[in-house]
């Protein structure tokens, strides 16, 4: 089922990780497929230790003090923890059994950031009994924390105090001006059972000059901490640093060509139901270029703001760091035809490529992996389909222009997925196993070498 009109077919290729390339010529990926006998995740974990590091360049060139904190809730995977404690960065946890993962796999207790809303009681106590960071999000979560801390000051309890973005006042998360003063009169209240290190927020988005301006309000609010007697040196700008999954062309013809059509069953998206797949800046120079704006009102650059006010800034990147970490692959079970195109059904479901289950598509086009490389060649437009028996349940609704037509037995390999994609909504849905999570130690050898992620819940 050829069709000859590349034009009709947007595509978005995805950036090159010259890392996956050993794992599919050395006929690795094959390997795994069949010896799993489903789909998998193979995540390569040098790739989040140059992420990593990039990162701790860039606030060493830029002369501010900070620290860098995982963000494990982006893949539960131990080896990113593990990458995580031996670069000497921390991790942001959000419940009790992330917090043990982190301890056991390397991170120190004081390298913890415990972040979310309504904290459980025994998440509280542990984090206190190790020293982690706690981001408050509420005058009655303060006030928990402030009856579990220890008596006399020996081990004091570390807060940060999360605010309330004016820009997102519908937000469910953090505290207003009027909670902050009253969180603040608390901790001075609590006195060495607290120690009140600064302020954290969390944004939705991915731009960085409200970032920049929320950070220079919340240097104010250090430094008026400070003058009532609280440590206040710290400030959190938590995620959504951006990365790009494709070139800027690439991007603009894609969102500039796409409509219904190009879809299974006409199905329809919103540009901004899409994650903003292209960034002019990403990862680490989405850093550079955060410390280089010049907050709104103020007349030095947000770097120069946090050294003269002595704050360290502290991040908590999760998609970030797993840039170019990690693939996800499938087997085509079936190929069907329908009308200029086929509808492709794989060995597992869209709960191992999230992004279909918040109305939206991962649009990075897959890479087909055929059995027989020598097969015909042209333009072969298909969907995806996962094993389940649910309409919705499409890994791509987009009709993919694959050089090659598709065959029960071939491989589809969908790139960067180690970032939010792999497991934030995996489910054993029908009975299916999850997909092992296959570690990539050495890329750099004719023959990779492997192992099973030591994750251990």
């Amino acid at each position: 089922m050829e069709v000859t009109r590349p034009s009709t077919w947007p595509t978005l290729p995805a950036v090159p990780s010259p890392a996956i390339l050993p794992v599919i010529d050395s006929g690795l990926a094959a390997e795994l497929a069949h010896a799993f006998g489903g789909p998998f995740h193979f995540l390569l974990p040098d790739a989040f230790t140059a992420n990593l590091v990039a990162m701790q360049d860039a606030l060493t060139r830029s002369g501010v003090g900070g620290f860098v904190y995982y963000a494990k809730k982006a893949n539960k995977a131990a080896v990113f923890v593990e990458r995580a404690a031996a670069g000497g960065a921390g991790v942001d946890v959000a419940s009790a059994a992330e917090l043990r993962e982190a301890l056991g796999h390397g991170v120190r207790g004081e390298h913890l950031m415990v972040t979310g809303p309504a904290k459980a009681p025994v998440l509280l106590r542990l984090a206190l009994a190790h020293r982690a960071t706690i981001a408050v999000d509420a005058l009655d979560e303060l006030d928990q924390v402030i009856s579990l801390a220890p008596a006399g000051g020996a081990r004091p309890a570390r807060v940060l105090l999360r605010a309330l973005p004016a820009a997102q006042q519908h937000s469910r998360f953090g505290m207003n001006e009027s909670e902050l003063a009253t969180a603040l009169k608390r901790c001075l209240a609590a006195g060495d059972a607290v120690r009140m290190e600064g302020f954290s927020f969390h944004l939705s988005g991915y731009a960085l000059q409200p970032r920049a301006n929320l950070t220079a309000r919340l240097i104010g609010l250090c430094i008026d901490a400070r003058r009532q007697g609280l440590e206040a040196g710290r400030v959190s700008i938590g995620g959504g640093l951006p990365i790009s999954y494709t070139g800027a062309e690439s991007w603009r013809s894609f969102l500039a060509t796409q409509n219904p059509s190009h879809y299974h069953g006409g199905k329809t998206f919103r540009s901004t139901d899409f994650y903003p797949y292209h960034s002019p800046v990403a990862g680490a120079d989405a850093l550079t270029a955060l410390l280089a704006a010049q907050p709104v009102n103020t007349h030095s650059t947000l770097a120069n703001q946090l050294k003269n006010a002595g704050i360290e800034l502290l991040l908590e990147p999760g998609r970030a760091l797993l840039d170019q970490a990690g693939a996800t692959v499938f087997t085509v079970q079936g190929v069907k035809d329908r009308d200029g195109y086929q509808i492709l059904t794989v060995d597992g479901t869209s709960l191992s490529l999230s992004e279909q289950w918040f109305n939206s598509e991962y649009l990075p086009d897959p890479q087909l992996l055929p059995r027989d490389p020598a097969a015909t060649t042209g333009l072969f437009p298909a969907s995806v389909g996962a094993a389940s028996c649910l309409e919705s349940d499409m890994l791509t609704w987009r009709k993919i222009a694959f050089p090659q037509p598709p065959r029960a037995g071939d491989l589809l390999l969908y790139p960067n997925t180690a970032g939010y994609q792999m497991d934030s909504n995996e489910s054993p849905f029908h009975d299916l196993p999850l997909p092992p999570k296959v570690v990539i130690d050495r890329t750099d050898q004719i023959r990779p070498r492997w192992r099973l992620d030591r994750h251990f819940t």
